[in-house]
């Protein structure tokens, strides 16, 4: 209990200190910025228009759905997005585990998207493609591809990845499939709610003996603040996380954002602040 109330006193205050900020940004939306991730669970794609560079640090609490980034217990992230130019995004993270058995882990992944359609105007419809590869928490290497769509206007976006992954271990499974999607609108000024949904490992609906526990389903609110004239952004999203399938493999250490064991029902809780590198 006390690691949740850090947790979100932690949030509180990052959230004033962004709010406080002021370094004469170009404005893009009525009260606010275009975020650089305004959702925690589907990566965006940048524009030439949007945020070129920007880092966040995220922090995450769940209990009983161990594994990155639904971490049985505090979980850190730093995560580099950037805009390359001919619309192409680069994103990487470095994730750091503390479980709430004293134990410490770290993954590390990178991917480039390209958007095919759109991708000019930080306005309209954006659909990409992206490669990456990762290293999980028990060293295994990965390649995998997403695949992007999101449409975004002045007063409402939302956002979606369907993800495929292939793990070089002989206990993985032969693909991955993880799928989200969320939707804000805004509420006033610079201030978007709504919501964030998430399919993970959704081959155990069909394979009985999926690596990562079987197949996981996330919902819960999503809130993003880019205030106007500030290079900070502030996300926060979570939720139960339900275990639509149980599988009998043994926990692997696979890179998942709400966990990797199929023991039981749980949740998870993740703040973000984002802080853009590059003046418009």
């Amino acid at each position: 209990m006390k690691k949740i109330l850090f947790t979100l006193l932690a949030g509180s205050f990052l959230a004033s200190a962004a709010m406080a900020q002021v370094t004469g940004l170009k404005p893009t939306l009525p009260g606010g910025n275009i975020p650089a991730q305004p959702f925690l669970f589907s990566v965006n794609t940048l524009t030439g228009n949007s945020a070129y560079w920007a880092v966040n640090a995220s922090s995450n609490y769940a209990q009983r759905s161990a594994g990155a980034f639904g971490y049985d217990g505090a979980d850190q992230q730093i995560a580099v997005k950037g805009y390359l130019g001919n619309r192409f995004t680069l994103y990487a993270n470095a994730d750091l585990g503390f479980a709430n058995n004293g134990g410490v882990a770290s993954a590390q992944q990178a991917e480039i998207i390209r958007d095919f359609v759109g991708g000019k105007q930080a306005y309209g419809l954006r659909f990409g493609v992206g490669l990456g590869a990762n290293r999980d928490f028990l060293s295994v290497g990965a390649l995998f591809s997403r695949i992007t769509a999101s449409f975004e206007s002045p007063r409402w976006r939302m956002g979606g990845n369907l993800r495929l992954e292939k793990a070089f271990a002989g206990n993985r499974d032969g693909i991955d499939l993880v799928t989200s999607f969320g939707f804000q609108h805004r509420l006033a000024g610079p201030v978007f709610a709504g919501f964030e949904i998430m399919g993970q490992d959704l081959e155990g609906f069909w394979e009985a003996d999926e690596a990562e526990g079987g197949a996981k389903l996330l919902i819960g609110p999503s809130i993003n603040v880019a205030p106007q004239n500030s290079r900070f952004s502030f996300s926060v999203s979570g939720g139960p996380v339900f275990y639509a399938t149980h599988s009998t493999a043994a926990l692997s250490g696979a890179i998942r954002d709400i966990g990797n064991v199929a023991a039981q029902n749980g949740y998870t809780l993740r703040a973000m602040v984002s802080f853009n590198l590059r003046r418009y």
